[in-house]
């Protein structure tokens, strides 16, 4: 597994409990016990208590270490795409796929890393997407921060259902990714490029229930005194 940068730590027992454990709850969940992470990495379960304190430690270090490797090559490596993409970019990747799998099993678990990973995402989306505003390529928006946080937590929200519907197999999480995204393009980038509705009425009315008129829409009428 790559690590974030040239660490010393890399080499320690430290680091090989937190690989083992990163590769071993993205293959079986959390509920794995601290053992079985021992086993893996050839030391006792003492000296993973020792190095982490409990179970939680150990899972906040897979955490930052997972998080810190995937800002680390994001941009050089990943390029500007959605959580979806990027996931198979990393499961088709051999030293990025025990990272993918851990994150999507964070995902699901709803727990710890899962956070940091939408949040990162969503401030990604949004550097993107006004790039793209900024070109001419992407139409702006109301809100910008509000179309960010919608498309990328749709987008990873309609990843975990597929996921939800066809678990992993054994042939790993590259596969599954692949099939997702094979299924989504289409009617992705149909949406994104043709749109849905071709009246605007809906959005026009929710914009004056909101107080917000659309252009050229005109004033309310104040209240009779």
């Amino acid at each position: 597994m790559r690590s974030a940068a040239a660490d010393p730590d890399d080499l320690t027992a430290r680091a090989r409990i937190r690989d083992a454990a990163i590769l071993r709850f993205g293959r079986d969940g959390f509920r794995t016990g601290v053992r079985t992470v021992a086993q893996d990495a050839g030391v006792s379960p003492a000296l993973v208590l020792h190095h982490f304190g409990s179970k939680q430690g150990l899972r906040e270090a897979c955490d930052a270490h997972v998080l810190a490797t995937i800002a680390a090559h994001k941009t050089e490596t990943l390029g500007p795409a959605g959580a979806d993409a990027v996931l198979l970019k990393m499961a088709q990747v051999e030293s990025f796929a025990p990272l993918a799998a851990y994150v999507v099993r964070s995902l699901q678990d709803g727990e710890g890393l899962a956070r940091g990973f939408l949040e990162s995402f969503v401030a990604d989306t949004r550097r993107y997407l006004e790039d793209g505003v900024a070109a001419g390529t992407v139409r702006p928006s109301l809100d910008e921060a509000a179309r960010a946080r919608w498309l990328a937590l749709s987008g990873i929200g309609a990843l975990l259902v597929h996921l939800s519907l066809h678990p992993v197999g054994p042939e790993g999480l590259g596969p599954a990714l692949r099939a997702y995204a094979d299924a989504a393009a289409l009617p992705a980038l149909e949406l994104y490029t043709q749109g849905l509705l071709t009246d605007p009425a809906l959005l026009d009315a929710y914009r004056r229930q909101a107080g917000h008129a659309p252009p050229g829409a005109p004033a309310p009428t104040p209240p009779a005194a």
